[in-house]
């Protein structure tokens, strides 16, 4: 019998470092450990500079970042095994996500990018690797995003609640849990990424504690309409979008002639994202009766406040139900690495509108 112990790897659009978790899939899936590398910053300032849709890419940069980022997650999984006394034979596979830093799956020409060269991670780790999961997706038709809604289903879903998952990451995504067994889900706007961001460039520090500092400011209602106002807002489902989508050049547009202080930017964009997300809810998912939420944003207490106060229904963390909201997504890795090395669809065509069920991820044999 092949091991049930899977290792998911998730880097994020927030850039706050490498989420590492063990997950048992023996009847069902649990979190066994979990652990946290944070990128080398002179990484994570590459990343950043990148990111933004504007920003020229050489072929040198592309090679280089495939290498760097290789590199690193294969030490985030060495270290955490070394840690946890866990021999490579022991675990099936690593399920890696990568960094994402283009995704435009509806442009004439689609396509999605996650750098993180799957090759090293299984070479220095000895462990069979799964990535490049967004790619056959979007190949397919679809999305290629987001690709968490499955296992929310597996994890959270439950017959006698219709439910709503949000992730805030530095992009929110929900996926909606009805009680009859449906799923349904789509990135609804910016996460923790715009107020990230806007932290860097005005105190350089790389998130907003709490929501401390946006507790300091007002919310501007004409920056907030704005804001609102952006046609990518009302698009229907299915719909993806990316860091370079909702970057600082998209926010400085929307800024064009007002004079506002740093802290009352931030409080505005913590209560724009919580609107987004608010809003995508109570139009795709009318029967909803809770709302449980994971990712960095759910530390944001200023954040969590706003989303509740917009919503008639309690909204708290995936911790309520057992699972460390900080790795839902990590382990979501492991478990498309799990559905991809046993010959199972890991996407949802009714998230993702690709043509059909499709086995994701390419296998890097250790």
């Amino acid at each position: 019998m092949p091991s049930t112990l899977y290792i998911g790897l998730m880097s994020g659009t927030s850039l706050d470092g490498i989420d590492v978790a063990l997950v048992d899939f023996n009847n069902g899936a649990h979190l066994l450990a979990h652990g946290h590398r944070h990128l080398p910053s002179e990484l994570t300032d590459i990343l950043l500079a990148l990111s933004q849709s504007n920003a020229p890419v050489s072929l040198e940069q592309v090679g280089q970042l495939e290498t760097l980022l290789g590199e690193a997650f294969a030490e985030a999984v060495t270290a955490f095994c070394s840690e946890h006394r866990l021999a490579p034979d022991s675990i099936r596979a690593i399920g890696s996500h990568g960094q994402t830093l283009r995704h435009d799956p509806k442009a004439e020409i689609p396509y999605t990018l996650q750098f993180g060269d799957a090759n090293i991670i299984a070479e220095r780790t000895g462990i069979t690797t799964v990535a490049d999961f967004r790619r056959r997706d979007v190949a397919g038709g679809g999305q290629g995003a987001p690709l968490v809604p499955a296992f929310h289903a597996a994890l959270f879903g439950n017959s006698e609640q219709d439910r709503a998952v949000v992730n805030i990451g530095g992009i929110a995504n929900i996926t909606l849990l009805p009680a009859d067994g449906g799923i349904t889900g789509f990135d609804c706007g910016p996460g923790n990424g715009l107020m990230d961001a806007w932290c860097r460039r005005h105190w350089n520090i790389a998130f907003d504690a709490e929501g401390r500092k946006a507790a300091l400011g007002a919310p501007d209602s004409e920056l907030f309409e704005r804001l609102l106002s952006d046609p990518w807002l009302q698009l229907p489902p299915p719909k993806s979008t990316g860091r370079d989508y909702f970057q600082l050049d998209w926010l400085d547009y929307h800024l064009q002639g007002l004079q506002l202080s740093p802290e009352s930017v931030l409080c505005t964009l913590n209560l724009f994202t919580a609107r987004a997300i608010a809003d995508a809810i109570q139009a795709y998912g009318g029967t909803t009766e809770s709302v449980y939420v994971c990712g960095g944003g759910v530390h944001n207490s200023l954040l969590m406040q706003n989303l509740q106060s917009l919503l008639p229904y309690p909204v708290q963390s995936t911790a309520a139900l057992g699972v460390d909201p900080d790795y839902v997504e990590a382990m979501a890795f492991a478990w498309l690495a799990k559905q991809c090395l046993d010959g199972r669809s890991g996407n949802v065509v009714e998230v993702t509108g690709a043509t059909g069920p499709r086995i994701l991820g390419a296998i890097y044999q250790a």
